[in-house]
Protein backbone atom coordinates (compact mmCIF):
# COMPACT_ATOMS: atom_id res chain seq x y z
CA UNK A 1 0.00 0.00 0.00
CA UNK A 2 1.59 3.45 -0.96
CA UNK A 3 1.99 6.21 1.65
CA UNK A 4 0.40 9.04 1.76
CA UNK A 5 1.45 12.31 0.76
CA UNK A 6 0.79 14.75 3.15
CA UNK A 7 -0.49 14.67 7.06
CA UNK A 8 -2.68 16.80 8.78
CA UNK A 9 -3.03 17.44 12.47
CA UNK A 10 -6.50 19.32 13.56
CA UNK A 11 -9.69 18.23 11.81
CA UNK A 12 -11.94 20.93 12.73
CA UNK A 13 -13.62 23.25 9.81
CA UNK A 14 -10.09 25.08 9.02
CA UNK A 15 -7.69 21.83 8.93
CA UNK A 16 -10.68 19.66 7.34
CA UNK A 17 -11.71 22.04 4.62
CA UNK A 18 -7.65 22.20 3.77
CA UNK A 19 -6.87 18.74 3.49
CA UNK A 20 -10.15 18.44 1.33
CA UNK A 21 -8.63 21.17 -0.83
CA UNK A 22 -5.51 18.88 -1.11
CA UNK A 23 -6.94 15.75 -2.10
CA UNK A 24 -9.16 17.65 -4.74
CA UNK A 25 -6.02 18.57 -6.42
CA UNK A 26 -4.82 15.14 -6.44
CA UNK A 27 -2.60 14.59 -3.13
CA UNK A 28 -3.03 11.77 -0.82
CA UNK A 29 -3.78 12.89 2.62
CA UNK A 30 -3.75 11.29 6.20
CA UNK A 31 -5.05 12.75 9.18
CA UNK A 32 -5.10 13.07 13.10
CA UNK A 33 -7.33 14.42 15.37
CA UNK A 34 -7.16 13.97 19.21
CA UNK A 35 -11.17 13.53 19.35
CA UNK A 36 -12.00 10.56 17.55
CA UNK A 37 -15.50 11.25 16.49
CA UNK A 38 -14.40 14.17 14.95
CA UNK A 39 -11.62 12.70 13.15
CA UNK A 40 -14.30 10.25 11.47
CA UNK A 41 -16.87 12.52 10.63
CA UNK A 42 -14.25 14.48 8.84
CA UNK A 43 -12.86 11.64 6.70
CA UNK A 44 -16.56 10.39 5.94
CA UNK A 45 -16.92 10.04 2.03
CA UNK A 46 -13.23 11.18 1.08
CA UNK A 47 -10.06 9.10 0.72
CA UNK A 48 -8.03 10.66 3.46
CA UNK A 49 -6.92 8.11 5.39
CA UNK A 50 -7.47 8.27 9.10
CA UNK A 51 -4.92 7.74 12.02
CA UNK A 52 -6.11 7.03 15.80
CA UNK A 53 -2.79 8.28 17.31
CA UNK A 54 0.19 10.05 15.90
CA UNK A 55 2.35 7.45 15.49
CA UNK A 56 0.32 5.89 13.22
CA UNK A 57 0.00 9.44 11.32
CA UNK A 58 4.04 9.29 10.95
CA UNK A 59 3.98 5.92 9.93
CA UNK A 60 1.44 6.08 6.77
CA UNK A 61 3.62 8.98 5.44
CA UNK A 62 6.16 9.33 2.67
CA UNK A 63 9.39 10.78 3.64
CA UNK A 64 10.27 13.04 3.75
CA UNK A 65 7.07 13.70 5.78
CA UNK A 66 4.92 16.94 5.72
CA UNK A 67 2.56 17.36 8.76
CA UNK A 68 0.00 20.66 9.09
CA UNK A 69 -1.36 21.55 12.12
CA UNK A 70 -4.10 23.52 12.34
CA UNK A 71 -5.36 23.61 16.05
CA UNK A 72 -5.02 26.52 18.58
CA UNK A 73 -2.16 28.73 18.86
CA UNK A 74 -0.72 28.41 22.19
CA UNK A 75 0.36 25.89 24.19
CA UNK A 76 -1.52 23.62 22.36
CA UNK A 77 1.25 23.83 19.53
CA UNK A 78 4.00 23.04 22.03
CA UNK A 79 2.46 19.97 23.37
CA UNK A 80 1.35 18.40 19.85
CA UNK A 81 5.22 19.16 19.12
CA UNK A 82 6.20 17.23 22.72
CA UNK A 83 4.66 14.53 21.40
CA UNK A 84 5.35 14.60 17.86
CA UNK A 85 9.38 15.34 17.04
CA UNK A 86 10.47 12.36 18.71
CA UNK A 87 8.31 10.49 16.12
CA UNK A 88 9.85 12.40 13.29
CA UNK A 89 13.36 11.44 11.73
CA UNK A 90 15.55 14.15 9.92
CA UNK A 91 14.73 16.24 6.99
CA UNK A 92 11.01 16.00 8.08
CA UNK A 93 8.83 19.04 7.44
CA UNK A 94 6.59 20.28 10.04
CA UNK A 95 4.23 23.15 9.76
CA UNK A 96 2.01 25.12 11.56
CA UNK A 97 -1.29 26.77 10.03
CA UNK A 98 -2.56 28.54 12.98
CA UNK A 99 -2.68 32.51 14.03
CA UNK A 100 0.49 31.70 16.58
CA UNK A 101 2.78 34.67 17.59
CA UNK A 102 5.58 35.19 15.41
CA UNK A 103 7.89 35.24 17.98
CA UNK A 104 6.43 31.28 19.23
CA UNK A 105 7.12 30.41 15.54
CA UNK A 106 11.05 31.71 15.40
CA UNK A 107 11.74 29.82 18.72
CA UNK A 108 9.80 26.54 17.91
CA UNK A 109 11.52 27.10 14.45
CA UNK A 110 15.01 26.57 16.50
CA UNK A 111 14.24 24.26 18.17
CA UNK A 112 13.20 21.56 15.39
CA UNK A 113 15.95 23.14 13.64
CA UNK A 114 18.54 21.91 16.06
CA UNK A 115 17.29 18.27 15.55
CA UNK A 116 17.44 18.41 11.70
CA UNK A 117 14.01 18.72 11.26
CA UNK A 118 12.14 21.80 9.16
CA UNK A 119 9.43 24.01 10.72
CA UNK A 120 7.70 26.21 8.82
CA UNK A 121 4.59 28.91 10.42
CA UNK A 122 2.20 29.62 7.67
CA UNK A 123 -0.32 32.47 7.74
CA UNK A 124 -4.03 31.06 6.26
CA UNK A 125 -6.42 33.39 5.27
CA UNK A 126 -9.52 33.14 3.86
CA UNK A 127 -11.90 31.37 6.31
CA UNK A 128 -13.21 28.17 5.85
CA UNK A 129 -14.90 28.92 2.48
CA UNK A 130 -10.98 30.05 1.42
CA UNK A 131 -9.12 26.95 3.15
CA UNK A 132 -11.82 24.67 1.14
CA UNK A 133 -11.93 26.41 -2.09
CA UNK A 134 -7.97 28.48 -2.46
CA UNK A 135 -6.98 30.67 0.72
CA UNK A 136 -3.90 32.87 0.67
CA UNK A 137 -1.23 31.31 2.19
CA UNK A 138 2.27 33.27 3.88
CA UNK A 139 4.85 30.41 4.50
CA UNK A 140 7.94 31.39 6.67
CA UNK A 141 10.98 28.93 7.49
CA UNK A 142 14.02 27.43 5.59
CA UNK A 143 14.44 28.87 2.08
CA UNK A 144 15.70 25.60 0.53
CA UNK A 145 13.21 23.22 2.39
CA UNK A 146 9.98 25.22 1.25
CA UNK A 147 10.68 23.62 -2.15
CA UNK A 148 9.10 20.24 0.10
CA UNK A 149 5.84 21.90 0.25
CA UNK A 150 5.70 24.77 -2.75
CA UNK A 151 4.03 22.43 -4.96
CA UNK A 152 1.15 21.51 -2.42
CA UNK A 153 1.14 24.99 -1.50
CA UNK A 154 0.79 26.15 -4.95
CA UNK A 155 -2.06 23.81 -5.63
CA UNK A 156 -4.13 24.77 -2.83
CA UNK A 157 -3.53 28.37 -3.01
CA UNK A 158 -6.45 30.90 -4.56
CA UNK A 159 -4.59 32.10 -7.84
CA UNK A 160 -5.40 35.36 -9.95
CA UNK A 161 -3.86 36.88 -13.08
CA UNK A 162 -0.72 37.30 -11.13
CA UNK A 163 -0.42 33.94 -9.98
CA UNK A 164 -0.87 31.37 -7.00
CA UNK A 165 -1.34 33.31 -3.72
CA UNK A 166 1.54 32.31 -2.14
CA UNK A 167 5.24 33.01 -1.87
CA UNK A 168 7.70 32.13 0.80
CA UNK A 169 8.01 34.81 2.56
CA UNK A 170 11.10 34.74 4.65
CA UNK A 171 12.76 32.79 7.40
CA UNK A 172 11.35 31.34 10.47
CA UNK A 173 8.53 33.54 11.61
CA UNK A 174 8.25 35.88 8.77
CA UNK A 175 5.50 34.02 7.63
CA UNK A 176 3.41 34.41 11.10
CA UNK A 177 4.11 37.93 10.93
CA UNK A 178 2.76 39.01 7.64
CA UNK A 179 -0.19 36.86 9.04
CA UNK A 180 -0.72 39.28 11.81
CA UNK A 181 -0.34 42.64 9.83
CA UNK A 182 -2.86 41.20 7.46
CA UNK A 183 -5.12 40.77 10.16
CA UNK A 184 -4.03 44.44 11.95
CA UNK A 185 -5.17 45.68 8.10
CA UNK A 186 -8.39 43.76 8.23
CA UNK A 187 -9.38 45.35 11.64
CA UNK A 188 -9.04 48.72 10.19
CA UNK A 189 -10.33 48.05 7.07
CA UNK A 190 -13.75 46.44 8.62
CA UNK A 191 -13.59 49.51 10.75
CA UNK A 192 -13.38 52.01 8.53
CA UNK A 193 -16.52 50.35 6.42
CA UNK A 194 -18.52 50.25 9.60
CA UNK A 195 -18.38 53.81 10.35
CA UNK A 196 -18.99 54.38 6.40
CA UNK A 197 -22.26 52.47 7.19
CA UNK A 198 -23.06 54.47 10.61
CA UNK A 199 -22.72 57.98 8.37
CA UNK A 200 -25.27 56.11 5.84
CA UNK A 201 -27.45 55.30 8.24
CA UNK A 202 -27.22 58.18 11.05
CA UNK A 203 -26.73 61.10 8.52
CA UNK A 204 -27.91 59.64 5.81
CA UNK A 205 -30.85 58.43 7.12
CA UNK A 206 -30.56 55.41 4.73
CA UNK A 207 -31.88 51.86 5.78
CA UNK A 208 -30.40 48.32 5.01
CA UNK A 209 -31.72 47.91 1.14
CA UNK A 210 -30.85 50.99 0.57
CA UNK A 211 -27.17 50.67 2.33
CA UNK A 212 -26.67 47.43 0.53
CA UNK A 213 -27.85 48.66 -2.76
CA UNK A 214 -24.63 51.47 -2.20
CA UNK A 215 -21.84 48.85 -1.15
CA UNK A 216 -22.67 47.24 -3.99
CA UNK A 217 -22.22 49.56 -5.95
CA UNK A 218 -19.00 50.80 -4.65
CA UNK A 219 -18.18 46.85 -4.95
CA UNK A 220 -18.49 47.83 -8.92
CA UNK A 221 -15.29 50.40 -8.73
CA UNK A 222 -12.05 51.19 -7.01
CA UNK A 223 -14.11 49.81 -3.83
CA UNK A 224 -14.67 46.38 -4.90
CA UNK A 225 -12.82 44.41 -2.28
CA UNK A 226 -14.03 40.97 -0.59
CA UNK A 227 -15.10 42.99 2.38
CA UNK A 228 -17.35 45.74 0.73
CA UNK A 229 -19.10 42.52 -1.25
CA UNK A 230 -20.20 40.64 2.21
CA UNK A 231 -20.92 44.18 3.49
CA UNK A 232 -23.20 44.86 0.66
CA UNK A 233 -25.12 41.13 1.42
CA UNK A 234 -24.91 41.10 4.67
CA UNK A 235 -27.67 44.35 4.60
CA UNK A 236 -29.82 41.82 2.48
CA UNK A 237 -30.40 39.28 4.99
CA UNK A 238 -34.05 39.50 6.48
CA UNK A 239 -34.22 38.19 10.37
CA UNK A 240 -36.75 35.28 10.42
CA UNK A 241 -37.56 35.99 14.02
CA UNK A 242 -38.19 39.58 14.43
CA UNK A 243 -39.06 40.94 11.18
CA UNK A 244 -37.06 43.89 9.46
CA UNK A 245 -33.52 43.36 8.66
CA UNK A 246 -31.27 40.94 11.01
CA UNK A 247 -28.47 43.10 10.86
CA UNK A 248 -30.43 45.96 12.78
CA UNK A 249 -30.83 43.43 15.45
CA UNK A 250 -27.10 42.37 16.11
CA UNK A 251 -25.68 43.79 19.12
CA UNK A 252 -22.83 46.29 18.50
CA UNK A 253 -19.80 44.55 20.63
CA UNK A 254 -17.04 43.08 18.56
CA UNK A 255 -15.12 40.85 19.69
CA UNK A 256 -11.30 39.54 18.73
CA UNK A 257 -8.85 37.11 19.33
CA UNK A 258 -5.43 39.18 19.98
CA UNK A 259 -4.24 39.25 16.37
CA UNK A 260 -5.01 42.86 15.60
CA UNK A 261 -3.74 43.57 19.88
CA UNK A 262 -0.09 42.31 18.37
CA UNK A 263 -0.13 43.99 15.82
CA UNK A 264 -0.38 47.16 17.74
CA UNK A 265 2.38 45.71 20.20
CA UNK A 266 4.81 45.13 18.01
CA UNK A 267 4.28 48.49 16.34
CA UNK A 268 4.95 50.36 19.15
CA UNK A 269 8.14 48.24 19.33
CA UNK A 270 9.42 48.95 16.37
CA UNK A 271 8.21 52.17 16.19
CA UNK A 272 6.54 52.36 13.64
CA UNK A 273 2.76 54.46 13.48
CA UNK A 274 -0.59 52.15 12.63
CA UNK A 275 -3.13 54.81 14.36
CA UNK A 276 -5.92 53.45 11.69
CA UNK A 277 -5.38 49.82 13.14
CA UNK A 278 -5.24 50.58 16.90
CA UNK A 279 -8.37 53.03 16.18
CA UNK A 280 -9.87 49.75 15.01
CA UNK A 281 -8.76 47.78 17.90
CA UNK A 282 -9.69 50.81 20.62
CA UNK A 283 -13.15 50.56 18.98
CA UNK A 284 -13.45 46.96 19.28
CA UNK A 285 -12.72 47.37 22.70
CA UNK A 286 -15.06 50.48 23.02
CA UNK A 287 -17.92 48.48 21.65
CA UNK A 288 -17.53 46.16 24.30
CA UNK A 289 -18.34 48.56 27.08
CA UNK A 290 -22.44 48.52 26.24
CA UNK A 291 -23.90 48.70 29.25
CA UNK A 292 -21.10 51.60 30.02
CA UNK A 293 -21.60 53.24 27.04
CA UNK A 294 -25.33 52.95 27.42
CA UNK A 295 -25.54 54.88 30.56
CA UNK A 296 -23.00 57.57 29.16
CA UNK A 297 -25.14 58.32 26.12
CA UNK A 298 -28.07 59.67 29.20
CA UNK A 299 -25.66 61.40 30.56
CA UNK A 300 -23.68 62.96 27.89
CA UNK A 301 -25.14 64.74 25.53
CA UNK A 302 -23.98 65.45 21.82
CA UNK A 303 -24.49 67.83 19.15
CA UNK A 304 -27.67 67.32 16.58
CA UNK A 305 -27.08 65.52 13.76
CA UNK A 306 -26.39 67.44 10.51
CA UNK A 307 -29.02 66.94 7.33
CA UNK A 308 -27.02 66.04 4.21
CA UNK A 309 -28.17 65.24 1.25
CA UNK A 310 -28.21 61.59 -0.24
CA UNK A 311 -26.46 61.77 -3.01
CA UNK A 312 -23.85 63.78 -2.20
CA UNK A 313 -23.46 62.18 0.95
CA UNK A 314 -22.68 58.95 -0.39
CA UNK A 315 -20.18 60.45 -3.13
CA UNK A 316 -18.24 61.84 -0.13
CA UNK A 317 -18.24 58.74 2.11
CA UNK A 318 -17.48 56.93 -1.13
CA UNK A 319 -13.85 58.38 -1.23
CA UNK A 320 -13.23 58.95 2.64
CA UNK A 321 -13.65 55.72 3.28
CA UNK A 322 -11.33 54.46 0.06
CA UNK A 323 -8.43 57.10 1.14
CA UNK A 324 -9.10 55.85 4.60
CA UNK A 325 -8.21 51.86 3.60
CA UNK A 326 -5.78 53.15 1.55
CA UNK A 327 -3.77 54.51 4.31
CA UNK A 328 -4.52 51.63 6.55
CA UNK A 329 -2.84 49.39 3.97
CA UNK A 330 0.44 51.63 3.88
CA UNK A 331 0.82 51.49 7.58
CA UNK A 332 0.74 47.16 7.39
CA UNK A 333 3.32 47.61 5.04
CA UNK A 334 5.45 49.83 6.76
CA UNK A 335 5.04 47.62 9.69
CA UNK A 336 6.40 44.40 7.68
CA UNK A 337 9.39 46.49 5.91
CA UNK A 338 10.32 47.62 9.35
CA UNK A 339 10.26 44.47 10.71
CA UNK A 340 11.92 42.77 7.79
CA UNK A 341 15.00 45.22 8.54
CA UNK A 342 14.87 44.20 12.18
CA UNK A 343 14.71 40.80 12.12
CA UNK A 344 17.03 40.41 8.36
CA UNK A 345 14.40 38.42 7.06
CA UNK A 346 14.22 40.03 3.00
CA UNK A 347 10.19 40.06 2.70
CA UNK A 348 9.46 41.39 -0.93
CA UNK A 349 6.18 43.93 -0.28
CA UNK A 350 5.54 43.49 -3.48
CA UNK A 351 5.05 39.57 -3.15
CA UNK A 352 2.52 40.60 -0.13
CA UNK A 353 0.59 42.92 -2.59
CA UNK A 354 0.14 39.79 -5.22
CA UNK A 355 -0.97 36.99 -2.49
CA UNK A 356 -3.50 39.45 -1.02
CA UNK A 357 -5.04 39.87 -4.09
CA UNK A 358 -7.19 36.47 -3.81
CA UNK A 359 -8.14 34.55 -1.12
CA UNK A 360 -7.72 36.59 2.06
CA UNK A 361 -9.88 38.64 3.80
CA UNK A 362 -8.54 41.74 2.76
CA UNK A 363 -8.31 40.93 -0.95
CA UNK A 364 -9.31 44.36 -2.85
CA UNK A 365 -8.86 45.72 -6.21
CA UNK A 366 -6.18 48.16 -5.07
CA UNK A 367 -3.70 45.94 -4.14
CA UNK A 368 -3.07 45.87 -7.90
CA UNK A 369 -2.03 49.25 -7.26
CA UNK A 370 -0.12 48.24 -4.65
CA UNK A 371 1.42 45.53 -6.18
CA UNK A 372 2.47 47.78 -9.02
CA UNK A 373 3.76 50.85 -6.27
CA UNK A 374 6.29 48.34 -5.21
CA UNK A 375 6.88 46.60 -8.42
CA UNK A 376 7.91 50.39 -9.48
CA UNK A 377 9.98 50.62 -6.37
CA UNK A 378 11.29 47.76 -4.10
CA UNK A 379 12.94 50.29 -1.86
CA UNK A 380 9.49 52.90 -1.39
CA UNK A 381 9.75 54.23 1.66
CA UNK A 382 5.71 54.25 2.25
CA UNK A 383 3.16 53.06 0.02
CA UNK A 384 1.66 56.83 0.12
CA UNK A 385 4.26 57.82 -1.72
CA UNK A 386 4.06 55.85 -5.11
CA UNK A 387 2.79 58.64 -7.55
CA UNK A 388 -0.54 56.59 -8.65
CA UNK A 389 -1.08 56.20 -4.37
CA UNK A 390 -0.84 60.00 -4.16
CA UNK A 391 -3.13 60.54 -7.22
CA UNK A 392 -5.71 58.40 -5.81
CA UNK A 393 -5.32 60.43 -2.62
CA UNK A 394 -5.58 63.56 -3.76
CA UNK A 395 -8.62 62.97 -5.93
CA UNK A 396 -10.51 61.67 -2.71
CA UNK A 397 -8.99 63.79 0.22
CA UNK A 398 -11.56 67.01 0.22
CA UNK A 399 -14.30 64.47 0.33
CA UNK A 400 -12.10 62.75 3.18
CA UNK A 401 -11.78 65.76 5.11
CA UNK A 402 -15.49 66.85 4.21
CA UNK A 403 -16.61 63.95 5.98
CA UNK A 404 -14.14 63.34 8.88
CA UNK A 405 -15.06 67.21 9.78
CA UNK A 406 -19.13 66.95 9.22
CA UNK A 407 -18.72 63.63 11.62
CA UNK A 408 -17.23 65.69 14.56
CA UNK A 409 -20.09 68.57 14.11
CA UNK A 410 -22.69 65.66 14.21
CA UNK A 411 -21.18 63.87 17.09
CA UNK A 412 -20.37 60.53 15.35
CA UNK A 413 -16.97 58.66 16.01
CA UNK A 414 -15.09 58.10 13.13
CA UNK A 415 -11.92 56.62 14.85
CA UNK A 416 -10.13 54.50 11.48
CA UNK A 417 -11.12 57.15 9.01
CA UNK A 418 -10.29 60.05 11.18
CA UNK A 419 -7.02 58.24 12.06
CA UNK A 420 -6.11 57.65 8.70
CA UNK A 421 -6.35 61.46 7.95
CA UNK A 422 -4.24 62.62 10.76
CA UNK A 423 -1.71 59.82 9.58
CA UNK A 424 -1.40 61.46 6.49
CA UNK A 425 -0.96 65.21 7.73
CA UNK A 426 1.11 63.83 10.17
CA UNK A 427 3.71 62.18 7.27
CA UNK A 428 3.38 64.94 4.91
CA UNK A 429 4.08 67.35 7.82
CA UNK A 430 7.56 69.13 7.43
CA UNK A 431 7.53 70.75 11.06
CA UNK A 432 5.26 69.25 14.09
CA UNK A 433 4.56 70.47 17.58
CA UNK A 434 6.75 67.91 19.10
CA UNK A 435 9.37 70.35 19.43
CA UNK A 436 7.26 71.58 22.39
CA UNK A 437 7.16 67.91 23.06
CA UNK A 438 10.77 67.42 23.44
CA UNK A 439 11.23 70.90 24.96
CA UNK A 440 8.75 69.80 27.98
CA UNK A 441 10.79 66.47 28.51
CA UNK A 442 14.01 68.22 28.75
CA UNK A 443 12.41 70.54 31.27
CA UNK A 444 10.87 68.42 33.46
CA UNK A 445 13.44 65.31 33.14
CA UNK A 446 16.36 66.54 31.68
CA UNK A 447 15.78 64.43 28.38
CA UNK A 448 18.09 67.28 26.36
CA UNK A 449 17.20 67.76 22.90
CA UNK A 450 18.76 68.75 19.47
CA UNK A 451 19.04 72.08 17.79
CA UNK A 452 17.10 72.44 14.64
CA UNK A 453 19.78 74.85 13.23
CA UNK A 454 22.83 72.58 14.24
CA UNK A 455 21.96 69.45 14.69
CA UNK A 456 25.32 68.35 14.44
CA UNK A 457 26.05 69.95 17.89
CA UNK A 458 24.18 66.79 19.36
CA UNK A 459 22.14 66.64 22.71
CA UNK A 460 21.77 69.76 24.34
CA UNK A 461 20.17 70.49 27.98
CA UNK A 462 18.50 73.39 28.93
CA UNK A 463 17.94 74.74 32.12
CA UNK A 464 13.69 75.93 31.20
CA UNK A 465 12.64 76.34 34.62
CA UNK A 466 15.16 78.67 35.98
Amino acid sequence: MSKAQFGMIGMAVMGRNLARNMVDHGYTVAAYNRELDMLKDAVEGTPIVAAKTLAELVSVLERPRRIMMMIRAGSPVDAVLDDLVPLLEAGDVVIDGGNSWYEDTRRREARLREKGLYFFGVGVSGGEEGARHGPSLMPGGDARAYELIRPVLEAIAAKTDSGACVTHVGPDGAGHFVKMVHNGIEYADMQCIAEAYQLLRDLGGQGPSAIADTFAGWNRGPLESFLVEITARIFTVKDPEAGGFLVDHVLDKAGQKGTGKWTAQVALDLAVPIPSIAAAIDARVLSSMKDERVRASRALPGPLPSAVADGGLVAAVHDALYAAKICAYAQGMSLIGAASRAHGWGVNLREMARIWKGGCIIRARFLDTIFRAYEKNPELENLLLDERVRAEIERAGAHWREIVGLAARSGIALPSIGAGLCYYDAYRSARLPQNLTQAQRDAFGAHTYERSDAPERGPVHTDWLA
